[in-house]
């Protein structure tokens, strides 16, 4: 199958219902056509800046408009990033993923400071990925010159949809900022949430966004919402594993080239879910206690899963000729918000 950016939303919708086990078996066919079928990349996801978001997501502990446990804290100094990076590393971590929880990036001294993290981190030889909130072109510029590697930025889910999940960034924002981040040739991670009511449609709606973008995510994680309370989707049902292995198998098809992220949601799937949703086409987990904010599968249970699986990490950069070295972060430019 080739890789197209043409797909219609009729299109994508026939794939997505079909059989669940033709489904699963054309995706695993794609699967092993463009990947090392029996290979998973191994990410950890560091949150250098937790809590006090203005933005209002509606399935965020992080959001300062919501009263829930989370433990806030400002951006950690770079000795402490660069002390949780070396220890996923350690576990087998190929991509480290830095998370704050910022509405959107601001030429100030955290973003100094956060460029300054990205290119200690990526000197340790991993995949770094940020997700920041919306980035202008010329910060994206500055973050790859710092070594980024890849840039995470979720549509979360359909256009439809969208408004009934968050008021305080438009569907546009979202796509502005891949566009931004795509134009400084930085890898784009974006993907979605299942699970916060939304129908069958605006799963395939939101499929059919990422799949007729330019060009396809290199990156497309698939979450499942894990409810959290005080949050206004508390009270959502835990989505069946059939949805998640639709979803995971039609992102597959139509995406073939990119790597599926079996992300948020994991920790309260068993082992032979997951074993499902590798088969169905997942090549990428996070590891580690934590997913940002909400539980994720232990470690030891992940490496007892690749072996009983037979199944091998990705190593970093896997494809990729790295034909430069990242420069030192530029100078600071002061204190001037956007």
């Amino acid at each position: 199958m080739e890789i197209r950016t043409d797909w219609t939303f009729d299109a994508i919708k026939t794939i997505y219902r079909r059989p669940l086990f033709d489904l699963i078996y054309e995706a695993r066919t794609v699967h092993k056509h463009y990947h090392d079928a029996n290979e998973v990349q191994v990410c950890s996801l560091i949150s250098v800046k937790t809590g006090n978001c203005q933005e209002d997501c509606g399935y965020c502990p992080q959001s300062a408009r919501y009263q829930t446990e989370i433990n806030k804290h400002s951006l950690l100094s770079k000795d402490e990033v660069m002390g949780y990076a070396q220890s996923a590393k350690d576990m087998g971590a190929t991509r480290v993923c830095l998370g704050a929880a910022w509405r959107r990036v601001r030429d100030n001294k955290e973003f100094d400071q956060m460029v300054d993290i990205v290119h200690s981190v990526s000197q340790l030889g991993v995949e770094v990925c940020c997700t920041l909130g919306m980035v202008t072109a010329e910060q994206a510029t500055r973050l790859k010159e710092a070594g980024l590697y890849a840039y995470n930025h979720n549509l979360d889910t359909s256009r439809e949809f969208y408004q009934e999940i968050i008021s305080t960034r438009s569907y546009d924002d979202r796509l502005n900022t891949l566009e931004n981040i795509r134009q400084a040739n930085i890898k784009v991670c974006c993907g979605g949430i299942l699970g916060m009511g939304e129908s069958e449609d605006d799963r395939v709606a939101f499929l059919h966004t990422l799949a007729t973008l330019p060009e396809h995510p290199e990156s497309v994680p698939i979450n499942a919402l894990v409810p959290v309370k005080g949050t206004p989707l508390e009270n959502q049902k835990r989505i069946e594993i059939w949805d998640m292995l639709r979803a995971i198998a039609t992102a597959r098809i139509i995406m073939p080239g990119s790597i599926i992220r079996l992300s948020a949601g994991r920790a309260e799937m068993s082992l032979a879910e997951q074993a499902f949703c590798f088969f169905a086409g997942a090549n990428s987990i996070f590891a580690g206690e934590k997913l940002l904010t909400t539980p994720n599968a232990d470690f030891d249970e992940d490496m007892f899963l690749f072996e009983k699986l037979s199944l091998t990490p990705r190593p970093s950069y896997k494809g990729v000729i790295k034909t430069t070295t990242p420069i030192n972060p530029v100078e600071t430019l002061g204190e001037q918000s956007l």
